[in-house]
């Protein structure tokens, strides 16, 4: 099965995550958004960026946190999901040494 990509120029992305390109700006800076291209005028971003952004600003909704706090907020997030696969993978080696 493949897998469609979807891309956004920063315009259309500002319109789908009704951010300002000067927001759009800080959160690139702080490591939340990772656009494909060189420059501001050039950048793409794919439909795994939409979802990111729109969970991004879920949080800040939410929890009412500014974008650095949102920045740690995600980092640990995909901290927390990582151990959690590598717990689920050990385990499962756990229960094979231990069903014999």
């Amino acid at each position: 099965m493949s897998h469609v990509t979807i891309t956004f120029t920063v315009t259309e992305f500002c319109l789908h995550t009704g951010l300002s390109r000067p927001e759009l700006t800080e959160i690139i800076g702080l490591g939340v958004l990772e656009p494909q291209g060189d420059v501001s005028e050039q950048w793409l971003f794919d439909d795994e960026s939409l979802a990111l952004c729109l969970r991004a600003q879920r949080l800040r909704r939410e929890l009412e946190l500014d974008w650095p706090g949102i920045a740690v907020t995600l980092s640990l997030l995909d901290e927390i999901e990582r151990l959690n696969s590598e717990n689920r993978q050990l385990h499962q080696r756990l229960q094979r040494f231990t069903s014999c």
